[in-house]
């Protein structure tokens, strides 16, 4: 009965928004239509659709302002009129009681709160639809920021999921778009996607990856967790002191070069992206302070690790070669490439496609460098794509959601910035680790310990398959055998002479040494 009322006050609220205006006319069967045309007869709504669908996903509660969020991401599947209105969903949700959230921190670590924390703030920080954010101050005074899962939380997404998988299954059978829009697959990676930020501990350890990774860097400050502290339901970590990054005149008024800021943004995202293949992938700025301390004035303050993005070796060697070939203005190599990762039905005509990909990149080589926005071309490339039932990659969709933030963040700090020259250096040098000759000696270094436990085992591997192919094939014995002398010869000769090699090497340092 739950369940069922929950339904009704889901669809009543779809047909209040007038949201059943814009989705029943995608239904292919009449009587659905006919539906339609008669809940709509007499109503009149003033806002455009996305506004709508935003709306009735605010009012719907926490799980479905969730479910937005991330559809938003996916700009492939969306009209861009919905996807942009659907960015701009925020966790409008009120904060739950503080001595709840006491009484919730007591029972994750099975101690008082006085015997935890020196003070403790009951009134919250910030509320989320996930969690809410205490500030506290631990034992000895370090001053620190308490998240805390939102009670309950765990039955109330199960609830609301299955009643998404329901409506998924329904809208497959019925809907002319269900087999672009694949709307049980984009429900189940959003269930995969909410379960994992339920759980505290992973967004505590992306933090201590992303603090690792751009510690050299010296421009972004991550906080540290407090490990001892930490459980699936409560994390604490370091207390963050910095201005929001949207409020400018703040920043400038306290000595902030805006323009580097700008610039060094673009170089946090791209070192990321392309050295780590580990990236924020929340990047808006209700998550992004800046320092206006002395000793870190101007670095990046990144707040939230929920969403974190990454790359396999496989998602960096598909962008380095459409990057090198986009460049190059090769279009058919781009082509070629979406046909031979199997993002394109292999009947796919490469020519058909390569004139789709060159429509889209070409004007924009015959503009400004300054002009040129790199989160647009990739946009359009995923519009484009949806011709050709491309299979576009979750991981590049967060990408390229995550890029139009940050150049969006960096235009807002700089309306001159450019982009392309600031990521050029990263592009190239990445490309050369990629697909050139350090590419090709990084990865042997890589593997060099591999080869070096396999190399000695190498001659009895290579007896063992010759005994074995000889017994089957007593005639060829013989000739196996002298086989295996020639090559165990050969390796011989190999070990010898890299060893006189070093030994050289080695004999002519110390007699530089003892000429000096």
């Amino acid at each position: 009965m739950r369940r069922l009322a929950r339904l009704i006050f889901i669809v009543y609220t779809l047909l209040r928004f007038g949201v059943d205006e814009v989705a029943l006319s995608g239904f292919r069967q009449r009587w659905v239509r006919a539906i339609a045309r008669v809940v709509t007869v007499g109503r009149r709504f003033d806002e455009p659709r996305g506004a709508r669908l935003r709306q009735a996903l605010e009012r719907l509660g926490p799980i479905f302002v969730k479910f937005g969020q991330v559809l938003s991401t996916r700009r492939d599947l969306l009209p861009l009129d919905v996807a942009d209105e659907l960015a701009r969903l925020q966790d409008r949700v009120p904060p739950f009681p503080g001595q709840q959230a006491i009484a919730l921190v007591e029972r994750a670590f099975g101690k008082p709160i006085t015997e935890l924390f020196e003070s403790f703030d009951a009134e919250p920080v910030a509320s989320a639809s996930i969690a809410q954010v205490h500030f506290a101050t631990l034992k000895g005074g370090r001053e620190v920021a308490v998240k805390v899962l939102r009670p309950g939380m765990l039955a109330s997404i199960d609830s609301d999921i299955n009643l998404l998988h329901t409506l998924a299954r329904w809208a497959e059978r019925v809907w002319v778009e269900s087999k672009r829009l694949k709307p049980r697959e984009v429900v189940a990676e959003f269930d995969n996607y909410l379960h994992d930020e339920l759980d505290l501990v992973r967004e505590a350890a992306n933090a201590a990856q992303l603090r690792r990774n751009m510690a050299p860097l010296n421009l972004l400050i991550v906080p540290e967790m407090v490990w001892e502290l930490c459980t699936t339901n409560v994390i604490v970590m370091e207390r963050m002191k910095g201005v929001p990054i949207s409020q400018i005149d703040r920043l400038r008024a306290a000595g902030v070069d805006i323009k580097k800021l700008a610039r060094d943004g673009v170089t946090i995202f791209f070192t990321q992206v392309f050295r780590d293949g580990f990236f924020h992938a929340d990047m808006h700025p209700g998550n992004i302070q800046v320092s206006v301390e002395p000793a870190t004035l101007g670095r990046y303050i990144a707040l939230d690790f929920g969403i974190i993005g990454t790359l396999t070796e496989f998602d960096k060697e598909y962008l380095a070669q459409n990057f090198l070939a986009f460049f190059q203005r090769d279009y058919k190599r781009v082509a070629e490439l979406h046909v031979e990762s199997g993002w394109v039905p292999p009947t796919t005509r490469v020519d058909a496609l390569e004139s789709a990909i060159r429509a889209v990149c070409e004007p924009h080589f015959d503009r400004p460098l300054k002009d040129i926005s790199l989160g647009q071309v990739l946009m359009r490339l995923f519009q484009t794509s949806r011709r050709f039932n491309v299979e576009i990659q979750p991981q590049l969709v967060l990408l390229q959601k995550t890029l139009l933030n940050i150049e969006g963040l960096g235009r807002q700090l700089d309306p001159d910035l450019d982009l392309w020259t600031t990521a050029k250096p990263f592009l190239e040098r990445w490309m050369n680790e990629q697909v050139g000759w350090r590419g090709l000696l990084e990865r042997l270094k890589h593997e060099a310990p591999r080869y070096a436990q396999m190399l000695p085992e190498l001659p009895r591997l290579v007896h063992q398959a010759l005994a074995a192919r000889a017994a089957s094939e007593p005639a060829a014995m013989h000739a196996l055998l002298a086989e295996q002398r020639r090559t165990n010869k050969l390796l011989q000769g190999l070990i010898y002479g890299t060893l006189g090699f070093v030994a050289g090497l080695l004999a002519m340092q110390l007699f530089l040494i003892w000429r000096r």
